[in-house]
């Protein structure tokens, strides 16, 4: 058996399991989940450095890819034990990379507490936002769930997915290897990746470079599960407000196709001259936003399919 020959179908395997156990599961224990295990050697390297940057440069190279080495060398394993065990493996690597039903179940938890509990609104809000959520009105607070749910769609689920898928083409053990790598680098971003933090400079960098691709993807997704493609286009006008050049892209492709306002106080203003979100658009967002999500996996496993039956049904590694 070869390693070179993409093991299509063990991968669309792999991501319908993955599916399947994001539905029904939700997160693993954080003492159990290998993404806290992951950050917490990040921790170690969040602290003052002579060279902060350089440092930054250095774990983001060495962390993402020592992460991936590790999920290649188990899957390559469970391969050689038996093939199901390799796809469990990937499907189990794949679903730890994902972040998608805790944040999703925080956004609606926001969305329905919004209008006749605001203070627990705002209370649940540092879970899916960094913002100061104090001053927030209740049209406000439901604008940053929805922002969250689309800016996670990209790189909470459509990032790894499509590096899952990607490296599908190459083998199994490449297709969970580079979606632990895509984890990582966001798992990185998300704790070092600010202006005030030097060392975060090399991992700020490496995601806005990683997320290119799955931002744009993510935009057209939300387009397409809205059934209004003139979204896609609509929200290039304002894809560019926020700072970032990749989470304006899925934020504003929400906003145009649920024609709302998305507003962070001090940041930006996706489509000013419409109205921030109540609750039932709200509440559309977040469903939007599965909807995409579920056309998400249904490519990435649609795609691996495809490789299993160009290639003989890809029973190989």
């Amino acid at each position: 058996m070869s390693l070179l020959v993409p093991a299509g179908l063990f991968a669309a395997v792999a991501v319908v399991a993955a599916g399947v156990a994001d539905a029904l599961v939700g997160e693993p224990p954080t003492r159990l989940h290998p993404v806290a295990w992951f950050g917490r050697a990040v921790g170690a390297v969040d602290r003052a450095w002579r060279r902060p940057r350089l440092v930054g440069l250095l774990a983001v190279i060495a962390l993402p890819l020592g992460a991936a080495g590790m999920v290649g060398a188990a899957v390559t394993l469970g391969w050689l034990l038996h093939p199901a065990a390799a796809a469990l493996v990937a499907a189990a690597t794949l679903f730890v990379s994902l972040s998608r039903r805790m944040l999703r179940e925080e956004a609606v938890a926001v969305v329905d507490a919004s209008d006749d509990d605001l203070a627990a609104a705002r209370e649940r809000l540092p879970a899916l936002v960094g913002r100061d959520p104090s001053a927030l009105d209740a049209g406000e607070a439901r604008s940053a769930a929805v922002e969250s749910a689309a800016e996670n769609l990209a790189d909470g689920l459509v990032a790894p997915l499509l590096a899952f898928a990607v490296g599908a083409a190459v083998s199994l053990p490449a297709a969970a290897a580079l979606a632990a790598w895509v984890k990582g680098v966001n798992t990185m971003d998300s704790m070092l990746g600010y202006r005030d933090e030097p060392t975060g400079w090399a991992p700020a960098r490496l995601d806005d470079a990683v997320m290119f691709v799955p931002a744009r993807l993510s935009a057209a997704l939300l387009a397409v599960a809205a059934g209004r493609p003139g979204a896609l286009l609509a929200a290039r006008r304002d894809a560019r407000s926020p700072p970032s050049p990749n989470s304006g892209w899925p934020m504003a492709a929400a906003a145009a196709a649920l024609d709302c306002r998305l507003h962070k106080p001090g940041g930006y203003d996706l489509f000013p001259d419409r109205s921030l979100p109540d609750t039932e658009t709200a509440t559309d967002g977040v469903a939007l936003v599965d909807r995409a999500g579920g056309l998400a996996f249904l490519l990435a496993a649609g795609w691996c399919g495809l490789l299993a039956g160009r290639l003989g049904g890809g029973a190989w590694l």
